[in-house]
């Protein structure tokens, strides 16, 4: 279902924006959420063995989908204009369409974004950028400075590399998707205690309750140390103001 809409969502945006029609009947389209097992997220560690044992001009790549959340979409069109490495940043404002091409606009308004450069990201983009000696409007991953890399043959060099590190290494490291890695990129800010409404900005969220539906189940939900950190913000606060 989502693969015979997808193709749909792209044609209605597109005839809105040429006032071919009045009304995107694809917008805010919901479909059921999948049963079952729900979306591989790696660990911290697990992420960075996973990047490690990628190959040098793989392993940025990888590290912007599990440090930043981008889209595959968002990766594809990443040029070095958007990144701002002095102030730890990137600027999220096109995608790559597998049907129409770069597009210089975000899935949706929201998706058009600034997201921090986390320090294990950097250290890559750095690296990569040295190896690659690309600048300007070139694009961050491309295959070359205006060819986007090409979903499938980046999936069969990580999962070859990973396979390789299988066989020689001690752990055993489960594969991962670029999209599974936003989700770990998610759950990291969710575990280090981000504000909800931060992580909705970063991940591209048009509301809040979209975060909440794909990760609330990532959010802690101990009521009694919930109670413990308001008990004591709330004491401090009476604390302060009193003295």
């Amino acid at each position: 279902m989502q693969n015979t809409l997808d193709p749909l969502r792209v044609l209605f945006r597109r005839a809105v924006q040429r006032d071919e029609v009045a009304v995107n009947p694809m917008k805010d389209l919901e479909l059921r959420r999948k049963r079952g097992k729900r979306d591989r997220i790696a660990s911290p560690a697990e992420a960075a063995a996973l990047l490690a044992a990628l190959p040098d001009e793989d392993r940025a790549l990888w590290a912007t989908a599990f440090y930043a959340g981008l889209r595959r979409g968002e990766l594809r069109a990443l040029r070095w204009s958007d990144v701002d490495l002095a102030s730890t940043t990137i600027r999220v404002a096109r995608e790559w369409d597998d049907v129409e091409g770069e597009l210089n606009e975000a899935k949706s308004e929201a998706g058009t974004r600034t997201v921090p450069i986390l320090d294990e990201l950097a250290r890559g983009l750095r690296a990569h950028l040295l190896r690659t000696g690309r600048r300007g409007d070139a694009l961050v991953f491309g295959r070359t400075d205006s060819a986007p890399f090409m979903p499938s043959t980046v999936r069969a060099h990580a999962l070859a590399a990973w396979k390789r590190a299988n066989e020689t290494g001690a752990e055993l490291l489960a594969p991962i998707s670029l999209h599974e890695g936003r989700h770990t990129c998610a759950s990291a800010f969710i575990a280090a205690g981000a504000n909800p409404k931060v992580i909705q900005k970063i991940m591209g969220h048009a509301d809040i309750g979209m975060t909440f539906n794909q990760y609330g189940h990532l959010f802690p939900d101990d009521l009694a140390a919930a109670a413990q950190r308001a008990n004591e913000w709330i004491a401090a606060r009476i604390a302060a103001e009193t003295t």
